[in-house]
């Protein structure tokens, strides 16, 4: 008998269950695996109620990354007195999550947990909420009262209309210079076989979003992320694989592409479709069923398109100079340390199967045009909904996957010195559980460029540094190595290539704590003639 079985047998042997363990017994029942929180008056219960199924607990330090969030509010009959925390929660959460609701009495909240999981896995992925009024949780209804809802089925796999797809593989065929856009949408549907297969036998170039990274090899020949800009300003045909068109992709419009660009759009979400932009061709369904779809199209006609076009040559041309730009930057020796000098060291070294975690302004922008990925679903970026500070919880959700599923790998998590702020305090709950986790935070002294000690010292002399601090600059030399070695883990100061190489190694070959290298650039991180380079090297 399944476990979840015997826990639900047990619990209605007993004549009452309280309203924690039907919430616990619930999630069970969904197939929930991994509880996230921070436990306080009044879900301490249900956390504990979780781990007597077997539902690993892991306590945070800050919320602002769940996925299915689960939150007590005040007691019912204290509602509209101004009770302790009282706020319309379920109103609130409604803008910002696929489902909002509150059970109407603890034999509902089977059915309204069922369906906050199917929400949150069915069509685009997204957050849901259930709101726990207080009283319910230590609430004891009758065992036989309560109906415990199945495991939802999995998410349905839909397929495009056939003219449709008919249409696409024609617009491909007609194209000049063509172009697919491999989103994060394609590897959530786990469509990297299928991908690949198409960018191959069609030979076409690609460009992976962040969260897109890995679906095929960031090395492979066909990927054109180094000619980013080039790629989108003069492609003719661009296919849109799960990638929406939205502030990562400069919302399609010109100048960053022609203004006669066909796009065929390839999406799991129907009100995505003709965003921003009047598409071509639209292709409505799961991204692996739909790319098999057009495979079996290019089968029956086959058709490549020219490895030596005119277009190929531009954009193999693009990609060499912006490379070699790339690499003069790393390997400057003047110090402090610029990002792409961190950036080549760090690379070097990582494991080809690491998770990277990223966030931050330059450090994530610049990051994600050196830090290679080869495998699909082991990048987590910040982005629309998951905005600074949810970099830490992202790493920690992967490592503990990863501590579980797959000993050994590694889980990378690459910070700007501003972002590492924002949920820091998660160094304690990564060292509480010993994660294998390697944090690097690229520390800058400030948001987008700080100063050197001198500079702040001299800039304060005269005046108080309410006023003569610029708001972008942080405190100099922070050192934010101390801590992870505040709670247990290892932490380097790291200044010189040559100091960053060693830390990397020995905290690569150290799988027994987990580990922070603060490594300090170049204060100004040359916003002007960095990011020139950047531009060049990431969107040009």
């Amino acid at each position: 008998m399944p476990e979840s079985n015997l826990a639900e047998r047990s619990y209605r042997s007993e004549g009452q269950v309280s309203g924690a363990k039907v919430i616990a017994q619930a999630l069970k029942t969904q197939g929930v695996e991994y509880m996230f929180g921070i436990v306080g008056i009044p879900v301490t219960e249900i956390a504990v109620a979780a781990q007597e199924l077997g539902i690993r607990y892991i306590g945070m330090r800050n919320e602002q990354a769940p996925l299915l969030v689960i939150g007590g509010s005040s007691e019912r009959n204290q509602e509209t007195m101004g009770a302790f925390q009282e706020f319309p929660q379920i109103e609130a959460c409604r803008l910002y999550s696929k489902f909002s609701a509150r059970p109407t009495s603890i034999e509902a909240i089977p059915s309204v947990i069922e369906k906050a999981v199917r929400s949150s896995i069915y069509g685009r992925p997204g957050a849901c909420y259930v709101d726990i009024p207080a009283d319910f949780v230590n609430l004891q209804v009758n065992v036989n009262s309560v109906k415990y809802t199945e495991c939802c089925m999995s998410p349905p796999v839909s397929m495009a209309e056939t003219p449709a797809v008919c249409m696409a593989a024609s617009v491909i065929r007609n194209a000049k210079q063509p172009l697919l856009i491999i989103g994060k949408g394609a590897a959530y549907a786990h469509a990297e076989e299928n991908i690949r297969k198409l960018v191959e036998q069609c030979k076409l170039p690609f460009l992976p979003t962040p969260m897109g990274k890995g679906v095929v090899p960031d090395n492979h020949p066909n990927c054109v992320g180094a000619a980013r800009s080039r790629a989108l300003q003069f492609a003719d045909v661009i296919v849109l694989l799960g990638a929406r068109l939205n502030w990562i992709l400069h919302f399609g419009l010109p100048p960053r592409y022609r203004p006669d660009v066909k796009f065929i759009q390839v999406d799991i979400c129907a009100e995505e479709l003709g965003n921003n932009v009047r598409p071509a061709v639209t292709l409505l369904g799961d991204i692996n069923a739909v790319t098999k779809q057009l495979l079996e199209e290019f089968d029956k006609i086959p058709w490549q398109y020219p490895p030596e076009s005119k277009w190929w040559k531009t954009l193999r041309e693009k990609m060499k100079s912006n490379e070699a730009a790339s690499k003069e930057l790393a390997s400057q020796k003047s110090l402090p340390m610029n990002y792409y000098t961190v950036f080549y060291h760090v690379q070097e070294q990582l494991p080809r199967d690491c998770f990277i975690v990223s966030e931050g302004a330059n450090t994530m922008d610049i990051g994600r045009t050196v830090l290679q990925n080869y495998l699909p679903r082991h990048r987590l970026d910040a982005g629309t909904f998951g905005t600074m500070g949810v970099g830490l919880g992202f790493a920690v959700a992967a490592a503990v996957l990863a501590k579980d599923r797959s000993p050994g790998q590694r889980v990378i998590c690459v910070e700007g010195d501003s972002a590492f702020g924002f949920s820091g305090m998660e160094v304690e709950t990564i060292c509480r559980y010993n994660l294998p986790i390697i944090l690097l935070v690229v520390n800058n002294n400030g948001i987008y460029q700080g100063f050197d000690t001198d500079t702040w010292k001299e800039m304060l002399k005269s005046q108080d540094a309410t006023i003569a601090a610029p708001p972008v600059c942080l405190l100099p030399n922070s050192r934010y190595e101390q801590v992870m070695t505040a709670f247990g883990g290892k932490g380097y100061f790291v200044q010189t290539p040559e100091e960053l190489q060693k830390s990397l190694r020995q905290t690569l070959a150290d799988t027994t704590k987990p580990s922070l290298i603060n490594i300090m650039i170049e204060p100004q991180a040359t916003r002007k003639a960095q990011d020139f380079h950047w531009l060049t090297r990431s969107k040009m």
